[in-house]
């Protein structure tokens, strides 16, 4: 993708306004959740670092994508959680707590290990004549800047402004998911010609990375014992990737137009996949609590 004002300034500027309203919720109590919380912090975390690129290399094989196309897909997968999904825990009546937990743990994470895994899967996809050199550490601190330094400012202004963050909270929130759709909408009207090409190549693969996943890391954290309503928030920051941390990679860090499809194909299907989630798995809840007669 070539520079544009879109990619290299409004897509910036909307992630980091987007992490200081993260910041803004987030309390040093979520992060020690985490030790209260052992095991179901060391499981969804696994699901999301191990499981969820694991299951984009798979979807990758199983599909044959073109080695750009590969490596945003996977890009994609190294982008787990985000404002999105804490929405999404909140609205299927999972944990909460963990959800906003796990996001702020692997928000600190991403920045260093997407560009080492960026590298890794370019070297694997990529033939040295379509490889392109990323700067480590450029990017390192480039992510840092755009996603942890806010989440720090927001956690700031939650101590020292209480009553902004509480009716800065909301609106963010919302801004967070317009703003992703406006920003895929202007990639999309940039792109127009070739979308629906791209939409081929890519709609069915997203849409099977995203049921599984969701299913996955609901049924992992099943498996390990923990209770339902971690099991939704963990199936839900598996399978709810965020969109706009991939686009940033991939659209204004790497400037690759293909590499930004699979991104955009999935950060809209999620929307839909993830409200069908929520509500199979409150209706299973609703008939396990519901009394014989």
């Amino acid at each position: 993708m070539e520079a544009t004002f879109l990619s290299q300034v409004i897509l910036p500027f909307s992630l980091f306004v987007i992490m200081w309203g993260m910041g803004l919720s987030l309390k040093l109590d979520d992060f020690s959740r985490v030790l209260s919380q052992p095991k179901a912090a060391v499981v969804g975390i696994l699901c999301q670092m191990a499981l969820l690129p694991f299951v984009g290399v798979l979807v990758v094989l199983l599909f044959g994508f073109s080695a750009e196309l590969a490596v945003g897909l996977m890009i994609l997968t190294f982008c787990p959680g985000g404002v999105t999904s804490n929405m999404f825990s909140y609205l299927a009546n999972g944990d909460t707590a963990l959800s906003i937990s796990l996001t702020a743990v692997v928000s600190i994470l991403t920045p260093f290990t997407i560009p080492l895994f960026t590298v890794l899967i370019m070297d694997w996809f990529m033939s040295e004549s379509q490889q392109f050199s990323i700067p480590i550490v450029k990017t390192i601190v480039q992510l840092l800047v755009i996603t942890v330094v806010p989440v720090v400012i927001g956690m700031v202004m939650h101590v020292k402004l209480p009553r902004f963050a509480a009716k800065a909270e909301k609106p963010i929130k919302i801004f967070s998911v317009v703003f992703l759709f406006v920003i895929i909408a202007g990639i999309i009207a940039k792109e127009w010609q070739n979308m629906a090409s791209y939409f081929i190549q890519t709609g069915l693969a997203t849409l099977v990375l995203n049921i599984l996943t969701l299913i996955l890391g609901y049924s992992v954290a099943h498996w390990m014992g923990l209770k339902e309503r971690q099991a939704i928030s963990i199936g839900i920051e598996v399978g709810i990737q965020n969109g706009t941390l991939a686009l940033l990679v991939t659209g204004s860090i790497l400037q690759n137009a293909l590499m930004t499809i699979p991104a955009i194909t999935y950060s809209l299907i999620m929307f839909g996949t993830g409200a069908v989630f929520g509500w199979l798995v409150n209706q299973k809840r609703n008939r396990e609590v519901k009394p014989a007669i």
